[in-house]
C-alpha cells in the first residue's frame, strides 16, 4: 500500500538570519525568518509526510506560538515525522523536492541537503531529489523577499 503527500511552506528572508535550507547552512547575505530555524525546505517535506499519513500539517503538531519550540532545529521537526510514519508502519520509498529562491545559488548544495533528507527519512540517497529553479526575478521571490519550497512524498507499507 502506497500514500502521496505534498507539502509547501514559505518564508521571509531577511539580515541577521541563518540561511539554513534542507539541514545545510549556507553562506547568505539574507537568512530565513521564521519561529524555528526557518528551513522551508524540511518544513516542506514535513507537511508533505504529516499530509500523506493524513495527520495535518507542522503547524498543527509544531505551532508557532509555542515558545518551547522557539528556534528549533527543523531536524528535529522531520525527526518526530518519521516517528509518526514508523507508528503508522510506513516507510518513505521516494522524496522530490523543488526550492524557488533568487539568491543564493541552490544546486551547489544540493548533495548535501539530500543526504542529510535521506539520512533523516532513513531512505537511500538516490530516494531523494532536490532541485532549484528562480522565479526569473518576478514577484516576492523574484524581489529576494522570500523563498518557497515543495516536497511530494510517497510512503509504503513495511513488510
Amino acid at each position: 500500500m502506497y500514500r502521496i503527500g505534498f507539502g509547501f511552506d514559505v518564508h521571509q528572508l531577511v539580515e541577521g538570519r541563518p540561511f539554513i535550507l534542507g539541514g545545510v547552512r549556507i553562506d547568505a547575505q539574507k537568512g530565513i525568518l521564521g519561529h524555528s530555524d526557518a528551513d522551508v525546505l524540511l518544513h516542506a517535506v514535513s507537511d508533505a509526510i504529516l499530509g500523506a499519513l493524513a495527520l495535518g500539517d507542522i503547524g498543527q503538531h509544531f505551532p508557532n506560538t509555542d515558545k518551547s519550540i522557539e528556534g528549533i532545529d527543523s531536524k528535529k521537526i522531520l525527526a518526530r515525522c518519521m516517528e509518526l510514519i514508523q507508528e503508522k508502519g510506513y516507510e518513505v520509498n521516494n522524496l522530490d523536492c523543488c526550492v524557488v529562491c533568487e539568491k543564493p545559488k541552490i544546486m551547489p548544495h544540493a548533495l548535501a541537503m539530500r543526504e542529510t533528507i535521506s539520512s533523516l527519512c532513513a531512505t537511500e540517497l538516490d530516494n531523494v531529489s532536490v532541485k532549484a529553479t528562480t522565479n526569473e526575478k518576478l514577484g516576492f521571490i523574484g524581489r529576494e523577499e522570500g523563498i518557497v519550497a515543495y516536497a511530494t512524498v510517497m510512503l509504503r507499507k513495511r513488510g
